[in-house]
């Protein structure tokens, strides 16, 4: 398979191609999403969730994921990889963005990075860009301002948001970003949206008509633990074959069937 670059996903969305596109945290899984030729793999802040038990994304550190973008790194030989800056690591002005997005590319190994909001940073986007740094950009539920929506909530509902958010993407894409997630936004807005812009539209919780779709990847394998949004499919239950697993081997210890000579030296 040959390497995906942005300017591939520019070329998939000319010719009508679906985006595939997950989150990924460490090496194993990397190699397991490359070998099934998954496009896009995303050091999401979500790890905060996911991996380090916070309640939501807001704690997540530079570091934290510039540790992750390592290991994935190692793991990934043909997808795009690209790390999702965390909260505060980009709005406090152009030059730390410079700073702490050039981290990802130059240690971590990130080949892009993605960045929520609309209007308001698109002169952070296009400092970036100058710099050779790709940007993906996010807007509808960016969950980094869930205090300032109240929640996780569906935006685009009301004809001024949906004007908004129309507004955001023409400018984001005047910006400089080479590919636009839609999150948590009406099916109807996100046609209209992919229809305007000529960058590739990422979906999630945003409906069919997406450019592509990214999800969390350990919400699909049913491994998260917690209820799961209504736009997530389980295609696996793997926390009950786990839990099946330990029970198992933890009955065999006590039982004193596990190790048996097969398993000794």
């Amino acid at each position: 398979m040959n390497k995906i670059t942005v300017v591939k996903l520019q070329e998939m969305k000319q010719r009508k191609e679906k985006i595939s596109m997950l989150t990924c945290y460490n090496y194993w899984m990397a190699k397991i999403l490359n070998e099934v030729a998954v496009d896009v793999l995303l050091v999401g802040d979500s790890l905060g969730m996911v991996v380090l038990g916070y309640e939501n994304t807001l704690p997540v550190k530079v570091e934290d994921i510039l540790y992750h973008t390592k290991a994935v790194k190692r793991g990934n030989l043909n997808a795009l990889l690209i790390a999702d800056m965390p909260f505060m690591s980009y709005q406090l002005g152009e030059k730390e963005a410079l700073l702490n997005c050039s981290r990802m590319i130059k240690e971590g190994g990130a080949e892009a990075v993605k960045i929520e909001g609309g209007a308001q940073i698109a002169g952070t986007v296009k400092r970036l860009i100058e710099a050779n740094i790709p940007v993906m950009g996010h807007i509808g539920l960016i969950p980094q301002a869930i205090h300032k929506m109240g929640g996780y909530k569906v935006q685009g509902r009301k004809k001024e948001e949906a004007q908004r958010l129309i507004e955001d993407a023409r400018i984001l894409e005047e910006a400089g970003i080479f590919s636009l997630v839609l999150e948590g936004i009406p099916e109807k807005l996100s046609k209209e949206i992919t229809r305007k812009i000529n960058i590739p539209s990422i979906g999630i919780g945003a409906g069919k008509y997406c450019d592509g779709q990214v999800l969390v990847t350990e919400d699909l394998l049913g491994l998260t633990g917690r209820g799961t949004p209504k736009f997530v499919k389980q295609y696996v239950h793997l926390d009950i074959q786990i839990k099946k697993a330990a029970g198992k081997f933890k009955k065999e210890v006590k039982e004193s069937k596990f190790p048996t000579n097969k398993y000794s030296y």
